[in-house]
């Protein structure tokens, strides 16, 4: 699947930001004003005014609307709640290249909100699975105890964990030392019995 990079870059954000819903780490990732601003700094988010308490609401109610994505049961849900999502944001697709950027996509109106900013350019990335037919690499972690969300972009959509280095480590930990009890717990089948 080919997949550009303002694309990657708004599924990075989009991933990050379902990631900070108490439900995905139990805890709310987003907790104030200043971790929405860490948020939008570390991810470089341009062309926002200044942000308030009504902007970090906002935000965490397009967060749990993205997530609605991401949990539908049908593409028709998903391509729906998508919809939904960018509509109400309203979109202003132009190409710009700002801060040392080569030229791409916006799909913001300058100086939106930065729930909009993030329902549209996320709308869009999302758009573009749901079209390109790979609804199916909008995944939640399988380990037991993890509830975050991934976009799979492996070549054969093969990837199971939110992170390898972590949850896909810990369970494949877990299953080595379970066949190591299991064998310690079971008679050698080479050993005779008298």
């Amino acid at each position: 699947m080919l997949i550009t990079h303002d694309t990657q870059c708004a599924l990075d954000v989009l991933v990050d930001l379902l990631n900070t819903d108490p439900d995905a780490g139990g805890q709310e990732g987003l907790p104030d004003l200043a971790a929405l601003r860490g948020f939008v700094v570390r991810h470089e988010i341009s062309e926002i005014g200044t942000l308030g308490t009504e902007d970090l609401a906002a935000v965490r109610r397009v967060r749990g609307q993205f997530r609605q994505v991401f949990l539908a049961d049908s593409t028709r849900a998903a391509a729906e709640l998508v919809n939904a999502l960018v509509a109400r944001a309203g979109s202003t697709p132009r190409l710009t290249d700002h801060d040392g950027h080569d030229w791409h996509m916006h799909f913001f109106a300058p100086n939106a909100a930065l729930a909009d900013h993030l329902a549209v350019e996320a709308g869009m990335a999302l758009a573009f699975i749901v079209v390109a037919g790979e609804r199916e690499r909008l995944r939640r972690c399988e380990a037991p105890d993890c509830a975050r969300v991934f976009v799979d972009l492996s070549r054969n959509r093969s990837r199971r964990y939110c992170d390898s280095r972590t949850c896909g480590n810990r369970l494949h930990v877990a299953a080595y030392r379970a066949r190591q009890r299991t064998a310690t717990d079971t008679p050698d089948a080479m050993t005779p019995t008298r």
